[in-house]
This record gives structure tokens, C-alpha cells and sequence, in this order.
């Protein structure tokens, strides 16, 4: 299959890449480099079925160009991503992360649909001379756009509860993904990962809670935690995280569907630190800059990615940071 990826150079993406490419599917990359980076992607270079297209998923005229290709999957990760950012500057995270949301399902309805192509009742009525291919479409949202967590975890029927700009740019955009599918029959799918760590995460102020923790423990570095560290996370790792893309990708039974990914365990950010911490350096704890965007408990509940999907996380918390340091390393 021919397969689009926005974000591709980044943390997440170069995972999804990675496991593309091994299944042998051809892909190409769209990626402004905003977040991302060549270094994620430099080994797939000279493989023959990768493509890199450096550019932004605002730009219609980069837009032409990519889509000159026809996919058969468009996987969107690209986006602003920094929740802290979104609330300085909810602007740029919008227009990332709505609007060019918006931008691609023009182009994938266009792909499959025609430029000419209009729909007669909930019948889509193509020219003949028009050139058109089917597409799927991948949305990759995420857990922030929920109200806290109770005992039993996040399920997909969880209240929504955006707390910041970012959290509620991601579900404008969801509600727009799924209007292409329930308007315009465009096959579309939303994922909702939760809190993704491990190797090619940035460990600088940008960086995930894991990455930033480890580079601290191995340079001597306090590490700091904002807030009372209470919080809860549900941290899976990117392996099992691009395993989950890839396979809601593939599968025919998500059209319509809203599916979160995580491992069914929360920690605390306290619990989080000493684990990584090993009284290597010491723990502060310091005033959380915008403590509005908090939420306070987060532990996913998978039960419909393992039904649907038979999609399970196989790596464990420990052995994730194990190999996340060992990368920093």
C-alpha cells in the first residue's frame, strides 16, 4: 500500500515509519520540521519505497504536490503538540491543528471523490472523465481531550473535557473528521493514544515527562516536578504505540470509529520520578505554570482496541524506561 504520513519525521511518527516500512508498504512523509526532525528519519533514506516531502499541512500548493501520489491510507499525526504552548499561543495550535486537519480531508475527499463529484441524497455522484481513488483517513487525536479519569479508567464514552486550547483544537478536529465520514462516506478513523514515551522523544523543556526525567538522572540534575506531583499518567511506549496506529490503519472495521490506546495503568508523577530517579539526583517539586490545563488523573481503558483489534500493550513500564534511557544513553 501507498501511505501518507504527516508528522512523520517526529517522535511518534518515525515509529509509525519504522514499522510501515518493515511490512514492506510504500510511504511517504509530509513534515514541516517543527517538531520533528531528519535525524528521526535519516536511516530510511536510502530505502527506496520512503519519500520526504518537506512542507506544511497549511500550504494547499505543497498539498497539490503530495497528493499528486494517491494514497491509500493518509495517516495525520502532524500537529502542535505542546499543551503548555497552546495556551500562550492557542492561534498557532489551532490553525496546526483544526484547520490543517481540515486542509488534508479536502484533499483525501477530493482523491477519492472527485474535484467535480457531488452527492445526491447520501449518493456520490462522480464525473466520468474524473480520475479518483479510495483513501482512508487516520486521525490521531489524543487522551487530553477527556475529563479526568474515575476508578475504572477512560473508555471512548468518557466525557470530554478540554482544559486547554490543544485539548480542544484535537476534538474540533475529531468532529470533523468523523462529518467526512458520516457526510461524505470518506472511511475515517480517530485515535486517541495516551501519553506516549521512549526512544527519538525529545528530552529538552519540549520534551515527554519520561525523556525529560531520564537525561536529568543520567547529567546529575534535579528533577523537577510541577505541581504536588499527584497527577496520574498512563504511560505506553511508542513500540506499542505505532503498533496501534499502524493496525487501526490496516483494519476495515474502525470507519467511524473512536478507539484509545494505553496500558490500563496509571502512575503518579511522584512515582514516576523515584522510579527513574533511583536516588541518583534529588526530586523538587516547583509551581505549576498553568495548573488550569491539569488534569489531574489519566489511565486509559483499551477494552474496545483489544476487541476490535486484538491490540494489547506488551511493554511494561520499567522495561520501557529501560530502553528509553538506554537510548539517551
Amino acid at each position: 500500500m501507498k501511505i501518507l504520513v504527516t508528522g512523520g519525521a517526529g517522535f511518534i511518527g518515525r515509529w509509525v515509519v519504522y514499522t510501515l516500512l518493515k511490512d514492506k508498504h510504500e510511504v511517504i512523509v509530509l513534515d514541516n520540521l517543527s517538531n520533528g526532525s531528519l535525524n528521526n528519519i535519516e536511516e530510511f533514506s536510502c530505502n527506496k519505497a520512503f519519500t520526504f516531502f518537506g512542507g506544511d499541512i497549511n500550504d494547499k500548493n505543497i498539498l497539490e504536490k503530495v497528493f499528486q501520489n494517491k494514497f491509500d491510507i493518509i495517516i495525520h499525526l502532524a500537529a502542535s503538540i505542546n499543551v503548555q504552548d497552546s495556551i500562550d499561543d492557542p492561534e498557532t495550535t489551532f490553525f496546526n491543528d483544526t484547520v490543517g486537519t481540515f486542509n488534508l480531508l479536502q484533499f483525501a475527499k477530493k482523491q477519492m471523490f472527485g474535484a467535480k463529484g457531488k452527492m445526491e441524497g447520501d449518493t456520490w455522484v462522480i464525473e466520468d472523465k474524473e480520475e479518483t481513488y479510495p483513501c482512508k483517513f487516520v486521525f490521531m487525536s489524543t487522551c487530553m481531550v477527556y475529563d479526568k479519569a474515575d476508578i475504572g479508567g477512560i473508555d471512548e464514552e468518557h466525557p470530554t473535557k478540554p482544559v486547554s486550547p490543544y485539548g480542544a483544537s484535537k476534538i474540533a478536529a475529531e468532529n470533523m473528521v468523523l462529518s467526512y465520514y458520516n457526510t461524505y462516506k470518506l472511511p475515517a478513523v480517530v485515535i486517541r493514544p495516551f501519553n506516549t514515551y521512549g526512544p527519538f522523544q525529545k528530552s529538552g523543556g519540549e520534551g515527554g515527562v519520561v525523556s525529560i526525567f531520564i537525561k536529568n538522572a543520567l547529567e546529575g540534575k534535579a528533577i523537577n516536578i510541577y505541581g504536588t506531583g499527584e497527577q496520574t499518567r498512563d504511560l505506553l511506549y511508542v513500540k506499542d504505540c505505532a503498533q496501534f496506529i499502524v493496525m487501526c490503519a490496516l483494519s476495515g472495521n474502525l470507519n467511524g470509529e473512536i478507539v484509545n490506546a494505553g496500558t490500563g495503568e496509571d502512575v503518579t508523577i511522584n512515582e514516576l520520578a523515584r522510579l527513574i530517579a533511583k536516588e541518583r539526583v534529588e526530586i523538587k517539586h516547583l509551581p505549576h505554570i498553568h495548573p488550569q490545563s491539569e488534569i489531574m488523573k489519566l489511565k486509559c481503558n483499551y477494552y474496545k482496541a483489544n476487541k476490535l483489534l486484538g491490540w494489547e500493550p506488551k511493554y511494561s513500564l520499567k522495561d520501557g524506561i529501560e530502553e528509553t534511557e538506554n537510548w539517551i544513553k
